[in-house]
């Protein structure tokens, strides 16, 4: 078993793993990455100037969009300057404040992520329930609430768990198994007692990753109740279509987090390579995916990006008759 090294922790050092096996296609895989973070920015940044540009999306549902988006954002930036800089020069060397910094971004965001999509379906539930009330209820001032309390529970549910794995002695042997510092990946390298650590992690994964969809699902039920009672086919294929978009977000979060779960718990025995694809797809898939959803399945951010791709025309007097 590996020594503890009890060092000044600014000394200390992790190495990150690209793909095992594959080192020495690290250069050609630079390519697909570097096209999925390219898509995630692009596409978020474009949503993000589409509702900022377009006073019509001045709502709600698409202020919400944009704390998606942005949290999407900050989920792409946390992972890339580790990510590309293994696939691109070999990097693999990262200092324990940077680690530590990384694990506070990656997972802060992914929970960020969770809360939002929960705050969303409140969003829809509100919309189709109660959709006199849906402005009075969902004032700008209220929604700027639910965001900021959105990022306290994300910081206080992370922090905590961070301040206390900050404290523990770590082994000589400091190898992690992924292209970014996860939390679950970084403990394994404690010499110490990490009962307690385990504990509050598991508290915290089942306040936020089981109690969000769960709470989810209860809104979609309400939400089915209402669109049930609804006389006109046409108004109920209208409200559910209005749903879409956020169930297919839910779908692209939850289940590759839940399918790492799985991994983590019970695949002490898969390969290496199935726990790295499962935890790239879980944190590089949604930031890629949710602009394109939402592009094709909501008519007015199709529209406000197809304006901001099209090069207007320019209408000459001469042609003004034709």
């Amino acid at each position: 078993m590996s020594c503890c090294d009890r060092s000044n922790s600014s000394q200390l050092t992790f190495m990150l793993t690209g793909i095992p096996g594959l080192e020495a296609a690290h250069v050609w895989l630079s390519i697909p990455f570097t096209c999925i973070y390219v898509v995630a920015l692009a596409g978020n940044c474009t949503i993000l100037f589409v509702i900022w540009t377009e006073p019509s999306l001045h709502e709600p549902m698409y202020q919400f969009l944009s704390m998606l988006a942005i949290t999407d954002l900050g989920l792409s930036l946390s992972t890339m300057p580790t990510v590309m800089g293994i696939f691109w020069a070999n990097h693999r060397e990262i200092s324990f404040d940077a680690c530590f910094a990384q694990v506070c971004f990656v997972h802060s965001f992914s929970f960020m992520e969770s809360s939002v999509l929960l705050a969303m379906a409140f969003d829809r539930y509100v919309a189709i329930c109660y959709p006199l009330r849906y402005s009075s209820i969902l004032t700008s001032a209220r929604i700027a609430k639910i965001g900021l309390a959105v990022v306290c529970r994300c910081l206080l549910g992370v922090l905590p768990s961070l301040f206390l794995l900050r404290r523990l002695p770590f082994c000589r042997s400091r190898v992690l198994s992924h292209s970014y510092c996860l939390h679950q990946d970084v403990i394994k390298h404690v010499c110490a007692d990490i009962t307690f650590n385990s504990r509050y992690g598991l508290a915290i994964v089942v306040l936020i990753v089981v109690l969000d969809p769960l709470l989810i699902f209860v809104s979609y039920i309400l939400i089915a109740k209402a669109v049930v009672s609804i006389a006109s086919p046409s108004e109920r294929l209208k409200a559910l279509n209005n749903c879409l978009s956020h169930i297919l977000a839910v779908l692209v979060l939850y289940i590759p987090m839940v399918g790492l779960s799985v991994v983590h718990r019970l695949g002490k025995h898969v390969s290496p390579l199935v726990h790295i694809l499962m935890a790239n797809i879980y944190l590089l898939v949604p930031p890629v995916l949710n602009p394109i959803i939402y592009s094709i399945k909501t008519k007015q951010i199709r529209r406000g990006v197809l304006r901001v791709l099209t090069p207007r025309r320019i209408f000459s007097p001469w042609h003004h008759g034709s």
